[in-house]
C-alpha cells in the first residue's frame, strides 16, 4: 500500500501562478475591503459589485497557468497516494494534473443557486444580475463566504486523520477551520510546512521550509527520500 500525503494548501500556492491574496495588502483584496466582496452581506448590500469581482478573477483563471509547485504535487502521485486539501478556489492543482484535491472554500468555476446551496453547477463564464436558476433564484458563485459554514471540513478532517505524512503549503496557518486541520493528523508523522513567513507552530514533529512554494518543493523531495 502506497504511503498517503496529504497535503494542506493555502494561497501561497497560486501565488507565483500570479494569483493574489487580499492578505498582500492590508486586507484589501484587488483593491477592495474583503467584507465587501467575500460575505453574504456584501453580497447582500452590492450583488453586481460582488458577481463583478468574481468574474474577473474567474477570466484571470484562463490567463493563469499552475506553477512549477502545482506540477511537483501532481508527480508525487507516482509514488505516493496522494490527497490535496486546499483552501484555494482556482483549478490549478487539477490542471496540473493532481486527481484527488478537496476545495474546502469552493471553487471559482462552479456556481451555485442561493435558494437551494445543493443546486451547483459548472460555469466558465460570467455571472450576470438576473442569471436564475430553475426555481428562479439568483446564481452566485460557489464561493465559501466569510461568517458561512464549511461544509467540506468534515471530510476534510477524515482525509487528515488517515495522512502518513501532511505537507503544509503556502498559509498563514491564521484561517479556520482549516487552521486546525494540522491537529487531526496522528502525533507521530512527520510534518512539513512550506511558506516563506512561517507561522510559529509548537510541534517538534513540523519540519519548516522557508521557501516560497517552487523553491520549497524542490527542499521537500529530499526530506521525502530519507
Amino acid at each position: 500500500m502506497k504511503t498517503h500525503i496529504v497535503v494542506l494548501t493555502g494561497a501561497g500556492m497560486s501565488a507565483e501562478s500570479g494569483i493574489k491574496t487580499f492578505r498582500d495588502a492590508d486586507g484589501l483584496w484587488e483593491g477592495h475591503d474583503v467584507m465587501e466582496v467575500a460575505s453574504p452581506q456584501g453580497f447582500c448590500n452590492n450583488p453586481e459589485l460582488v458577481l463583478d469581482f468574481y468574474n474577473q478573477r474567474r477570466r484571470q483563471l484562463k490567463e493563469v497557468k499552475p506553477n512549477a509547485a502545482h506540477i511537483a504535487l501532481a508527480n508525487l502521485e507516482e509514488a505516493y497516494n496522494v490527497s490535496i486539501v486546499t483552501q484555494n478556489v482556482d483549478d490549478l492543482h487539477e490542471r496540473a494534473g493532481s486527481t484527488n484535491v478537496l476545495h474546502l472554500h469552493g471553487e471559482l468555476r462552479k456556481i451555485r443557486s442561493t435558494g437551494n446551496p445543493t443546486d451547483i453547477r459548472d460555469w466558465q463564464e460570467d455571472i450576470n444580475l438576473g442569471d436564475i436558476c430553475d426555481n428562479g433564484y439568483q446564481l452566485r458563485p460557489h464561493i465559501v463566504w466569510f461568517g458561512e459554514d464549511v461544509p467540506m471540513i468534515e471530510e476534510a478532517i477524515t482525509i487528515c486523520e488517515t495522512a502518513d505524512v501532511l505537507i503544509i503549503i503556502g498559509t498563514s496557518m491564521q484561517v479556520y477551520p482549516a487552521a486546525s486541520l494540522m491537529n487531526f493528523v496522528k502525533s507521530t508523522i512527520p510534518i512539513y510546512y512550506i511558506d516563506p513567513k512561517p507561522a510559529e507552530i509548537s510541534n517538534s514533529k513540523v519540519t519548516v521550509i522557508p521557501e516560497p512554494a517552487t523553491a520549497g518543493m524542490e527542499k521537500l523531495k529530499t526530506y521525502l527520500k530519507r
